[in-house]
């Protein structure tokens, strides 16, 4: 019998999996340490079965995060560091001939893995990317006409440095809303970095580091997540939060559907990371920006007075009244 299967009803089962993600959370946090609402973030998309984008400056523990989430998750975990001369073949794999039975066989790329890191993804060309793009959408990859399904759960975790910019090609807008989440990490305050020098100077906690969440785990605490329950006002919510980004002024390209059912998905998961069997206006607040800002397309002239996705989608949020009770 699978962990979590014995559960008798819907209450049991969001204990469950609440308890299992506090143990996933535990486990990260043991490695990295930073805002705590960055990890919540991350676990959200492992609940809800999406790709997660870290975008930041160097230095600031973006391969931490994403390596610290892969090691607690069970399964395979694979690592692809993006390079301009990395090609297709090398992420999905390729059929190469056997002499000796005369036959061609697969061997597999780094992509058919249940976790797979993308660090600096942007470095890639766009024709790598594109296979990236298929996996991520489709759970698949396609080699030599044929249609190979990756591992469930599947996950990606990605990372890239919006600052530099020599020798990276921008990820397209189609590969952008294939991320459930685009989160920025920032500098830790002033005790979480202190923290990280006492841990990190005086021994090596990732040799402690050990899988907390098995992949069949994974799947079922996924489940329980589409189960979480949400009112039709939040649902409204929801849906009047991502139509006020279509036609804004500062706005060329609005969230489309697609971005509806991502804050769905990720408002759900949030909730139950929370603890939670019902999703609050609080877990749609919170995943404004990450859900919605990296799939908006900002007007240039918006652009050359400094203006950001991230600040519409905080203004819009803030103006939209927040739904109540009765």
């Amino acid at each position: 019998m699978e962990p979590g299967t014995e559960d008798t009803g819907p209450a049991n089962g969001f204990e469950w999996a609440a308890a299992r993600l506090a143990e996933l959370r535990d486990a990260v946090t043991h490695v990295f340490i930073g805002r705590p609402g960055t990890v919540d973030l991350l676990l959200a998309a492992v609940a809800a079965g999406g790709h997660v984008l870290v975008e930041d400056v160097p230095g600031i523990g973006k391969t931490t995060l994403a390596k610290a989430l892969a090691r607690a998750l069970g399964g395979e975990f694979r690592r692809i560091q993006f390079t301009p001369d990395l090609v297709p073949s090398d992420i999905t794999g390729l059929n190469v001939y056997n002499q000796r039975n005369g036959e061609f066989e697969f061997r597999a790329g780094p992509l058919l893995a249940n976790v797979v890191l993308a660090d600096e993804v942007n470095r890639a060309t766009p024709r790598t990317q594109s296979a990236l793009l298929e996996a991520m959408e489709e759970r698949q990859v396609t080699i030599d006409g044929q249609t190979i399904l990756l591992p469930r759960p599947f996950l990606v975790l990605a990372t890239q440095n919006p600052v530099e910019l020599e020798g990276t090609f921008p990820l397209p807008e189609a590969q952008l809303d294939r991320f459930l989440l685009r989160v920025a990490l920032g500098y830790p305050d002033e005790e979480a970095e202190d923290a990280m020098l006492l841990r990190f100077g005086s021994g090596d906690p990732w040799r402690e580091l050990q899988p907390v969440l098995e992949p069949a785990e994974a799947e079922r605490v996924q489940t329980i997540a589409r189960e979480v329950h949400v009112e039709p006002v939040v649902r409204r919510y929801i849906l009047d939060l991502v139509r006020s980004t279509r036609g804004h002024p500062a706005l060329q390209l609005g969230a489309s559907p697609r971005a509806s059912l991502a804050l769905l998905r990720a408002a759900r998961a949030l909730a139950l990371t929370r603890g939670r069997g019902f999703v609050t206006p609080d877990e749609v607040k919170t995943l404004a920006v990450p859900v919605l800002a990296h799939r908006l397309m900002l007007d240039p002239q918006h652009q050359l007075r400094g203006r950001q996705a991230t600040d519409v989608v905080r203004e819009l949020a803030e103006a939209l009244p927040v739904p109540v009770e009765g």
